[in-house]
């Protein structure tokens, strides 16, 4: 069996803390996601935050923007290494439904994850 893909939520602040929290206490699966906060911080030092939280296995990472400082980190770690694939716009929908679908081939945990994301974004009516 492959090892479980690893999420990493990089955001503004402490928004990506607030993310995991909610999504562990929802889901009830801890150490599944790992926060990383832009906070006082250059892009060299974004872009290392996110590599130690990555660390050396399959992973997503899940960032606030579809543009700024976190994403750009990111992306240039996933352009080195194709371990890693980066998905924008995090919401609570996305991360419940990686926690359970992350020993998914990474191609397929990013489908569902972004499919459930979109599909939450709705407006009641």
């Amino acid at each position: 069996m492959s090892e479980p893909v690893r999420g990493v939520v990089a955001c503004h602040g402490r928004m990506a803390e607030a993310l995991i929290d909610a999504a562990e206490r929802i889901s009830g699966i801890q150490g599944a996601l790992v926060p990383v906060s832009n906070t006082e911080c250059d892009r060299g030092l974004i872009e290392k935050r996110i590599a130690d939280a990555v660390g050396t296995g399959p992973a997503m990472v899940f960032t606030d923007l579809p543009s700024g400082s976190c994403l750009i980190a990111a992306a240039t770690l996933a352009r080195r290494k194709d371990s890693i694939t980066v998905v924008t716009g995090v919401n609570l929908a996305m991360l419940l439904d990686f926690v359970f679908h992350r020993e998914l081939p990474l191609a397929e945990v990013a489908a569902h994850v972004s499919a459930s994301g979109h599909k939450a974004i709705q407006v009641p009516g």
